[in-house]
């Protein structure tokens, strides 16, 4: 482990191995990044705080009445939240729902021969259900891997977070009524009918303003805040670590 000094006060390696606990990763490597960063930060408060004079019963009264003093907070303006809301509509709608019915023809994510051939399958069905939509119950139940198949296919109402992320992406941005191409995802290769779609709706500005506003808030209070703490280790000594390019703010 490198040597790591702020303004000549070494951090010591047991207090960083400690420190380590409380930055779970991937990695020893990234924990022990993680927690020099953290005590190179903390030692760089303390220090300003003693440089003016501070005092507190503890670190984190301490670290609040420095950053009180030596933060500019700013409030956003109503201009900025409105701006805010409309370029961000997507981010207050309630969830589309869509009624879908489909018939899974499974194959592991990497079977590249075995995922060709199900796309073969699928497109014929598709082709076929196009002559035939009245037959998309009995397709299901003979050629579905999913247990749906037991209800003609059916999976019910689908609402955003409720299944897989490739899968929700394309039934929300497709039409009513059969797909036209097999739909990929992690599973297999499904062929799909919408039955039912039901667009979001978006939420009046009067209900999400404040919402918006402390988002805002906590967003510009986070950027003062790292920028703070890299004029700190700007105007230091540091030595075994750089903070100029880490996120100092998690």
């Amino acid at each position: 482990m490198q040597l790591i000094r702020v303004n000549g006060v070494e951090i010591p390696p047991e207090k960083i191995y400690q420190e380590m606990q409380m930055f779970p990763s991937a990695s020893r490597e990234a924990a022990e990044k993680a927690a020099s960063r953290a005590l190179v930060i903390s030692e760089l408060l303390k220090q300003r705080a003693r440089l003016l004079s501070l005092e507190a019963e503890d670190d984190d009264g301490l670290m609040e009445q420095l950053l009180a003093l030596e933060v500019n907070r700013t409030d956003p303006s109503d201009e900025e939240i409105q701006r805010y809301y409309l370029n961000h509509t997507d981010e207050f709608s309630s969830s589309p729902l869509a009624e879908v019915s489909h018939i899974l023809l499974g194959v592991a994510p990497d079977d590249f021969k075995g995922r060709d051939d199900k796309r073969r399958e699928a497109t014929a069905l598709i082709e076929r259900l196009r002559q035939e939509p009245d037959q998309f119950a009995r397709l299901a139940a003979k050629f579905s891997d999913c247990p749906s198949r037991e209800t003609q296919g059916s999976l019910g109402q689908i609402s955003r977070g409720q299944t897989v992320p490739e899968f929700e992406k394309a039934i929300f941005r497709a039409t009513q009524g059969l797909m036209s191409e097999p739909l990929e995802s992690r599973y297999g290769l499904h062929v799909v009918w919408i039955q039912r779609l039901v667009p979001g709706k978006v939420l009046p500005f009067e209900v999400v303003s404040e919402r918006v506003r402390d988002y805002l808030q906590e967003r510009a209070e986070r950027h003062a805040i790292a920028d703070y703490l890299y004029r700190l280790a700007d105007e230091a000594t540091l030595e075994g670590i750089d903070l100029q390019h880490e996120p100092l703010i998690q």
